[in-house]
C-alpha cells in the first residue's frame, strides 16, 4: 500500500496535478470525503468546505475499512464527476482518477466492495512483494539516500498536456473486426461455467478505452489484437464473481481470464486490410 501511495504521489508531481490522500476507517462519513458546509459565526453564513475528492489524483487508502455508504459516496463521485454540496453542483476537477488500495490480510473492521462498485474503478493492479534483487536495490538506494521520497521527483509534463494526449487516445482508430475481437472476449465471461457473473457493458467501454491508450502510448494510431490481450486480466478480473464450485476448486478469476483468451478467436488478416485502408497503404502488421 505504502509502494501505491508514493506510486501516486509520485505522478501526480511529475504531472503537475492536484493530489490527495484520504485514510478510509470505519468512522468516515460521506462528508469527509465530498466537503460540506461549515457556519461561520463571523460572517453569520454557511460557507462551502469542499472535501478531498476534489483533486485531480485522489487516493483513497484501504477503501475496504469505510463503510458502504462512505464507499458509495466516493465511487458515486467517480462516475458523475460531480459532487452536490448544500443543493450546489460541482465539477470536479480535469483529469479526474481514483487511486484505492485493499487491505488484503485482515479480515475484522472491513467491507469488502459490492460487484457494482467494483465494476467503477477501469483497472485493478495486484502489487506482489518484490523480488531478491529488486530489495537488494530498494536498500541500496535507501541506504544512500535515506529520505527519498515523492519530493524528488521534478515536473516533466502539466495538466494541458495531459489532457491533450488524452484526446489524442480517444482518436485512435479501432478496426470493426478488433472491436468485436473485444466484445467476444467480455461476452466470453458471461458463458464461462466458473463465472455466475460476468462483466459488464461498463467492462467493455472500459476495454476500449483502456486499449485506445495503449495503442497511443505505444506511437501508434490504430488497436490491434495484442492491446485487447494485454488489458484483458487488469480490466475483467475485479468484475467477475465466481461460482461456488469454482472457489472450492481453488479457481481464481485470472485462470477464467486465460481461458476466456485461449478461447475466442484471434482477429487476423482483415484487421491489416482494414489498417492499410485506413493509414493509405502504409498499414503496419496487427501483431507487435
Amino acid at each position: 500500500e505504502m509502494c501505491i501511495r508514493d506510486s501516486a504521489n509520485l505522478f501526480a508531481r511529475a504531472s503537475g496535478l492536484e493530489y490527495n490522500r484520504v485514510q478510509m476507517t470505519p468512522d468516515i462519513l460521506p462528508a469527509d470525503i465530498t466537503g460540506t458546509e461549515i457556519y461561520r459565526e463571523s460572517g453569520e453564513a454557511f460557507e462551502l468546505q469542499r472535501g478531498p475528492v476534489f483533486a485531480n489524483v485522489v487516493v483513497a487508502d484501504e477503501i475496504n475499512r469505510a463503510t458502504p455508504k462512505t464507499q458509495s459516496a466516493l465511487l458515486e463521485a467517480m462516475q458523475e464527476r460531480h459532487v452536490t454540496i448544500g443543493g450546489e453542483t460541482l465539477a470536479l476537477p480535469r483529469p479526474f482518477m481514483v487511486i484505492a488500495t485493499q487491505n488484503p490480510i485482515e479480515m475484522e473492521g472491513v467491507f469488502e466492495l459490492p460487484e457494482a462498485q467494483r465494476d467503477r474503478f477501469q483497472f485493478k493492479h495486484r502489487i506482489d512483494l518484490p523480488d531478491e534483487d529488486a530489495e537488494l536495490n530498494l536498500v541500496d538506494r535507501f541506504d544512500g539516500e535515506p529520505m527519498l521520497g515523492p519530493t524528488a521527483v521534478e515536473q516533466v509534463v502539466d495538466r494541458e498536456e495531459i489532457l491533450t494526449a488524452r484526446e489524442r487516445a480517444d482518436d485512435v482508430h479501432v478496426a470493426r473486426p478488433v472491436k468485436q475481437y473485444l466484445v467476444d472476449l467480455v461476452g466470453a465471461t458471461r458463458s464461462h461455467p466458473d463465472v455466475a457473473h460476468g462483466a459488464s457493458p461498463r467492462a467493455t467501454l472500459a476495454s476500449l478505452n483502456g486499449v485506445k491508450a495503449r495503442a497511443a502510448i505505444r506511437g501508434r494510431e490504430y488497436v490491434i489484437p495484442d492491446d485487447v490481450k494485454a488489458l484483458a486480466e487488469p480490466i475483467l478480473a475485479h468484475r467477475l464473481v465466481l461460482t461456488t464450485d469454482a472457489g472450492l476448486s481453488d479457481v481464481a478469476a485470472a485462470d477464467v481470464i486465460a481461458d476466456v483468451i485461449e478461447s475466442v478467436d484471434v482477429p487476423g488478416t482483415e484487421v491489416a486490410i482494414e489498417q492499410e485502408a485506413t493509414s493509405g497503404g502504409d498499414g503496419a502488421s496487427p501483431a507487435e
